[in-house]
């Protein structure tokens, strides 16, 4: 990934700590976190990977509900701000996942509104990456705002400097996600006009490697 981008990527996060604590927490992203929550308790899962983590809300909440959790963000004030509340965090790039995790390390893995942030030439590397940590049988929720077919800095976008996005329709986005893994489950919630909404699927690893 360019050095510029995540710089960019980084600094803009590391300013918006305070406005995205304070921001309310909608029903359908609770909604969505206790269905996966669900699926890993009926499998016993235990060791769970939370990329992206930013204000730690979810990552705190599945530990408080027996997962070892361990997440991580490419902004070190985050990272900061998640350790204050007690969870194990620490400054990872999306790019860095399989050279700072062993193979295989968890049972699953949660990222929420962050690939989104992936070019699409990166993607697929970061998508084996994501796989290459995760177990056999291993379950991956991977969320996103999407329906559209765009990529690029977001000219309204109120962050400093703006930040980049890579949106999907639907058919690419499935695309993109059984080309690594088997599609569980998939769903999408609307977020208002315009045809925006968010993509959300859950996906496992089966086969080799």
């Amino acid at each position: 990934m360019d050095n510029t981008f995540l710089t960019n990527l980084r600094t803009a996060y590391d300013q918006q700590v305070a406005e995205r604590e304070g921001k309310a927490f909608p029903a359908w992203k609770a909604a969505e976190r206790a269905r996966f929550l669900a699926m890993l308790q009926a499998e016993k899962k235990q060791t769970l990977l939370e990329i992206g983590v930013g204000t730690g809300r979810d990552s705190l909440f599945f530990q408080q509900q027996g997962l070892q959790v361990i997440c991580v963000d490419l902004s070190p004030a985050m990272v900061h701000h998640c350790r204050a509340k007690g969870i194990n965090a620490q400054v990872v790039g999306f790019a860095e996942l399989a050279a700072h995790f062993a193979p295989a390390a968890f049972d699953a893995i949660y990222a929420i509104n962050c690939l989104l942030h992936v070019p699409r030439q990166d993607l697929p590397g970061i998508l084996t990456q994501i796989r290459t940590i995760l177990r056999p049988d291993g379950l991956f929720y991977w969320g996103q705002y999407g329906g559209v077919d765009e990529e690029g800095i977001h000219a309204g976008d109120h962050y400093v400097p703006k930040r980049f996005f890579s949106r999907y329709t639907d058919a690419q986005f499935q695309a993109i996600a059984t080309t690594y893994f088997t599609l569980e489950a998939f769903s999408v919630v609307p977020q208002g006009g315009g045809g925006d909404y968010f993509h959300a699927a859950t996906l496992r690893k089966t086969g080799v490697g």
